[in-house]
């Protein structure tokens, strides 16, 4: 069937028309927040290369051995944090369809949190960790990824300034699933409003931060078509002027008991 064909089909079964604008929408919320995380990429990649350039003028000035060393060192230990910034970037762009790979949540949860260290820094954030080494879940490193991010900023977002969020992954026996918990302290959210949250297009923002996200009503929308897609369940809960926790399980890999390689 040509494109031509195609469309006029499309158009003549509503239903079918209304699912491929909410893929559309769910592709331009995910291009978005890829868009979103370009500032902070792009500020993070500037400091990655006056770090190179300093280290690299130093490792030219100075002829000895240990100094020409230590600046090597750092040169490299920036180009590889380049390199994994990239690496998670593009990631993140890659196709939203869930796969079925092997996954170390604490590893996606990690490097998350390295796409997102200067933001937090910027507000003055403190991140409390508790990450133990877990069991394989199966899915997208990219869709959880993004998860990951759409989960923090919120959260950032919430506190505002000089907070605390505390990002917790464990594994529980009893379930059998692996735990991802991601809590604030900031301003919580109404009883009314939190049976909407999930709701496409429900925000209760005016729009983007200074920081250029949030406002669009998209992205806890598909924070639960991601937890959906992997088959996991969420629980959150929050108090108005003390914060939100959000509880997410996703099930263990059925070959897969044992947790990953150290």
């Amino acid at each position: 069937m040509d494109n031509k064909n195609k469309h006029q089909s499309v158009e003549n079964d509503p239903q079918r028309w209304i699912a491929e604008l909410e893929q559309r929408l769910v592709q331009c919320e995910r291009l978005a927040s890829v868009g979103e995380l370009t500032s902070t990429t792009t500020h993070e990649f500037n400091n990655i290369l006056m770090t190179i350039l300093n280290y690299a003028k130093l490792g030219l000035r100075h002829k000895d051995e240990a100094t020409r060393e230590k600046a090597l060192t750092r040169i490299l230990d920036a180009a590889n944090r380049g390199a994994k910034i990239t690496s998670l970037v593009l990631g993140l762009s890659r196709s939203g369809v869930t796969a079925n790979d092997p996954i170390d949540l604490a590893a996606i949860v990690e490097d998350s949190l390295v796409l997102l260290e200067k933001e937090l820094q910027k507000y003055r954030v403190h991140v409390e960790k508790e990450i133990s080494r877990v069991p394989i879940i199966l899915g997208s490193a990219g869709q959880l990824q993004r998860l990951l991010l759409n989960l923090i900023t919120n959260a950032r977002q919430a506190i505002k300034e000089n907070g605390t969020i505390r990002v917790v992954v464990k594994h529980e026996a009893k379930t059998n699933s692996v735990v991802l918990t991601i809590r604030d302290n900031g301003s919580g959210i109404p009883k009314d409003v939190l049976p909407k949250i999930f709701d496409r297009f429900f925000t209760t923002k005016t729009g983007p931060d200074a920081s250029g996200k949030g406002g669009t009503g998209l992205g806890l929308t598909a924070c639960k078509q991601i937890i959906d897609d992997h088959r996991g369940r969420i629980r959150v809960e929050s108090t108005m002027g003390k914060g939100t926790a959000f509880t997410i399980r996703f099930p263990v890999a059925v070959a897969s008991s044992a947790t990953p390689a150290a």
